[in-house]
């Protein structure tokens, strides 16, 4: 199992202002109303919603917001989203995979389409951009859970692949069917975590300059700012100093 990646930060998530957390708080229960409508209403009975509602728990989404998703979802109520994957290029040539939740397809991709335009990318076909990336299951735990060597005993016993620990974090990677099977195992030994979630994890990255990581932070930020878009994942690389003058 390898130690921390230099490019552990690449999934890119705004976590400030009101305005986004009631945007991320949005885009949590349509995750949580999609997931109960797909299967049993009961997260014990349903791993895609009990692995939902772990996240949003994670990102201190109210209880009652997840419940009233539930209920949409088992009330037959809300409406029917499709799950579309957008691929592209950013500036520097970057890779970029978009995950959406859409009523409307049109509306969905004219807009992701636009936003890539004008933030200097370019939307691809699917499967120009995704060879570059694997589909994980990610299991986020604060260093506090345990020093390095704990982890990586707990995370071998649970079935996991990699794990990276550094300063803030224990980062525990698993094949993505794996995912549900692998956070259990964990909780059982380590406790509550972090985040439990499905990602796109780069094979191969691209390092950018700071002009370039401008201009990516301009589009990752456009892309993340739409109400369809519920993840956005790019290969970018940058050096730590390069890192602090954006910050």
């Amino acid at each position: 199992m390898a130690g921390h990646s230099k490019w552990a930060n690449i999934q890119h998530r705004k976590g400030r202002q009101d305005k986004i957390r009631a945007k991320l708080f949005s885009k949590l229960s349509k995750e949580i109303t999609v997931a109960a409508k797909m299967g049993d209403p009961d997260p014990d009975k349903n791993p895609r919603l009990r692995l939902a509602v772990k996240e949003a728990k994670g990102q201190s989404v109210p209880k009652d917001v997840i419940q009233r998703a539930i209920a949409k979802a088992s009330g037959g109520e809300g409406e029917n989203y499709d799950e579309i994957r957008y691929e592209g290029y950013g500036p520097g040539g970057v890779a970029v995979i978009v995950e959406a939740m859409t009523d409307n397809r049109n509306r969905t991709a004219s807009s992701v389409r636009s936003t890539f335009s004008k933030n200097g990318g370019n939307l691809g076909e699917t499967g120009s951009v995704g060879f570059m990336f694997d589909r994980k299951g990610q299991v986020v735990y604060p260093a506090a859970a345990g020093d390095a060597d704990d982890v990586l005993m707990a995370a071998i016993e649970a079935g996991a692949e990699d794990v990276e620990s550094d300063e803030e974090s224990h980062v525990v990677w698993c094949a993505d069917t794996d995912l549900a099977a692998v956070s259990s195992a964990l909780e059982e030994q380590l406790g509550e975590s972090d985040s439990a979630k499905l990602v796109w994890r780069p094979t191969t990255t691209t390092e950018l300059d700071l002009e370039g990581m401008q201009t990516l932070m301009k589009l990752l930020d456009a892309l993340e700012d739409d109400d369809d878009v519920q993840s956005v994942t790019a290969n970018f690389e940058a050096s730590d100093e390069v890192m602090a003058q954006l910050q």
